[in-house]
C-alpha cells in the first residue's frame, strides 16, 4: 500500500485546513490510520488516530477541539479537518497506517506505524 497526502497549505492564525491521505495498490481496511506532524528542529509527534470502522478517534492534547479525524473505507482515504490552527501547528503533516491488524488499543508511538505518506506541508503565520 502507498499513501498519498495532499491539502497543505499556507494559512493566518486561526484559519482552517483539510489534509487528505490516499491508499493506493491496497486497501487500509482493519487498520488504524492517523496522523503525525514534525516541525522543523522536532521529533515527529503523533497527532491523531481513528480506528478501522471510524467509531473511535485519539488526539493529542495539543489539537484536542481544534481537530478532527475521518476516514472512508470504500473510498480508502483518512482526512484530517483541522480548525483554529495556531503558529505552533506548523509543521509536516504525515498520514500513517498501523502495523498491527486490528490492534484493540490506540499507539501514539511512531514505530508502531509501518507505512507512511510522503508528508504535506502546513504553514500559520500569525
Amino acid at each position: 500500500v502507498q499513501l498519498q497526502a495532499s491539502g497543505g497549505g499556507a494559512v493566518q492564525a486561526g484559519g482552517s485546513l483539510r489534509l487528505s491521505c490516499a491508499a493506493s495498490g491496497g486497501t487500509f481496511r482493519g487498520y488504524v490510520l492517523a496522523w503525525f506532524r514534525q516541525a522543523p528542529g522536532k521529533e515527529r509527534e503523533f497527532v491523531a488516530a481513528i480506528n478501522w470502522s471510524a467509531v473511535s478517534t485519539y488526539y493529542s492534547n495539543s489539537v484536542k477541539g481544534r481537530f478532527t479525524i475521518s476516514r472512508d473505507n470504500a473510498e480508502n482515504t483518512v482526512s484530517l479537518q483541522m480548525n483554529s490552527l495556531k503558529p505552533d501547528d506548523t509543521a509536516v503533516y504525515y498520514c500513517a497506517t498501523d502495523s498491527r491488524a486490528y490492534r484493540p488499543i490506540f499507539t501514539t508511538y511512531r514505530d508502531d506505524y509501518n507505512t507512511w505518506g510522503q508528508g504535506t506541508q502546513v504553514t500559520v503565520s500569525s
